[in-house]
């Protein structure tokens, strides 16, 4: 097993809890962490033996691009498709974050993280 990280990426999108936010947007944060076996790929230099970063990064951007009240449900929405349409992934993280959110006083982002692991398939 071994770990595909992207982190860093970062997205102009309208997500938030107040119409306001949905309005006019905001700039967000994403750090993905994909848990997979990267031993053939290792091993053999080939693309199609891992997870590309394009198409994990394209999965991201799709979500981020609807909005959503909370970023829990983004953070949802991603785990929920990484896991539905890459099977060779075992465990998915992923942080999302909101820079400089309405709260009152000064905060850099508000962030949250969740984490899933693929359900193991019953032995025949």
């Amino acid at each position: 097993m071994g770990q595909i990280a992207l982190e860093g990426l970062e997205f102009f999108a309208f997500h938030g809890y107040y119409d306001e936010e949905q309005k006019i947007g905001n700039k967000y944060g994403v750090d993905l962490y994909i848990t997979t076996n990267l031993l053939a790929a290792g091993e053999s230099d080939k693309l199609h033996q891992t997870v590309n970063y394009e198409v994990l990064y394209r999965m991201v951007a799709e979500e981020m691009r609807a909005p959503a009240r909370l970023l829990e449900h983004v953070a949802h929405r991603v785990l929920d498709r990484i896991i539905a349409e890459l099977p060779h992934v075992r465990k998915v993280r992923v942080s999302v974050s909101k820079f400089n959110p309405p709260l009152g006083g000064i905060c850099h982002r508000a962030r949250v993280t969740l984490v899933r692991k693929r359900k193991q398939e019953p032995a025949a």
